[in-house]
């Protein structure tokens, strides 16, 4: 990709503890960004005065320092409306999304570029990561294998059946994901009731597809202060969500399929499809957040929606069943 420019959108709130080691990981890349749009969402340690500082240095030592654009927030706007403004502020053709805490493994950029230059149309390329401490050490775990995204889900993504499986789950994570400018530009404004990497991904499976590259290409540590993070999914996890209230999350999820019906079929309006497959996922979201509130009385119309067989199209099947029947309100 001759010419092409990249630029890095990273999402910075009371980041100095991390932030020196991922801004020296992206200033070494093998190949070199042209920008750092960092959206800043009202921090108060140095966070934006230490970025400032490591990029004139990186200028000062004779390296190709890339502009750094600095937009501030007072109030915050919290994540995922952060990174929204940081992606559409990027002037460059590819964006990478930048988490202020992990390390990138020097060719990242190269790797993900090489993979747009083979893919013309190609809308988004995600990475496996190396799951770190708060030091910065290994805890022997890797990010694909944390989230199930192996085997034949990432054989599936890989034959252009992403779009299915991200109906049923969030399968790729924002701090690994380089996007197309126009992807940006499709789903902006983001919805609300969606992640940004969530929405980012959804949109690009229907508009030009998705390439996963199957290597760890950054750390992506996992610490008390994430506001994003992933969670092991061991038996201890999994019975915790059985455990959880289900009211508020049914309520988010049927908002989110709301929006994605609204959304998604003028988006991808080539996608004849599309309008009837968001809808019966909407209708779905819809039945399981009005079930009853006792446990006995969902019995019945848990087992009516899962003779439909919509659970597992749009979810975890069994695993969603389940938990439609024993959690609590």
């Amino acid at each position: 990709m001759t010419g092409v420019r990249v630029s890095v959108a990273l999402g910075t709130h009371n980041g100095a503890r991390f932030l020196e080691a991922q801004l020296r990981s992206i200033l070494a890349q093998t190949r070199a960004v042209d920008e750092i749009v960092l959206s800043d969402d009202a921090s108060s340690d140095g966070t934006v005065e230490l970025a400032e500082r490591l990029v004139a240095e990186h200028r000062g030592s004779g390296g190709a320092a890339p502009d750094l654009v600095v937009l501030r927030n007072d109030p915050p706007l919290g994540v995922t409306a952060n990174f929204e403004q940081a992606l559409r502020s990027a002037t460059g053709d590819l964006i990478a999304l930048s988490d202020q805490d992990d390390i990138w493994r020097a060719d990242r950029i190269e790797r993900a570029v090489e993979v747009f230059d083979a893919r013309p149309g190609l809308q988004l390329v995600a990475s496996g990561a190396r799951l770190v401490d708060d030091q910065g050490e290994p805890i022997g775990a890797t990010l694909f294998g944390t989230l199930g995204l192996e085997g034949t889900t990432l054989e599936r993504i890989r034959v252009g059946a992403a779009f299915e499986e991200l109906l049923k789950r969030n399968l790729l994570t924002g701090a690994t994901m380089m996007v197309r400018r126009s992807l940006v530009e499709a789903a902006s404004p983001f919805p609300p009731t969606w992640v940004h990497d969530e929405w980012l991904a959804v949109v690009a499976s229907v508009i030009g597809g998705i390439a996963v590259i199957d290597d760890e290409l950054i750390d992506y540590r996992q610490h008390g202060g994430n506001q994003i993070g992933v969670t092991a999914l061991e038996l201890t996890g999994k019975i915790g969500r059985l455990r959880a209230p289900r009211t508020e999350r049914n309520v988010r999820l049927r908002a989110r399929a709301a929006d994605l019906a609204r959304r998604l079929p003028a988006i991808a309006s080539d996608r004849a499809d599309l309008a009837e497959v968001v809808a019966d996922k909407l209708v779905h979201e819809q039945v399981r957040s009005a079930y009853p509130r006792s446990r006995f009385g969902r019995i019945v119309p848990v087992l009516r929606e899962a003779r439909t067989g919509r659970y597992g199209r749009y979810g975890l099947g069994a695993q969603d069943i389940l938990r439609d029947l024993v959690q609590p309100v």
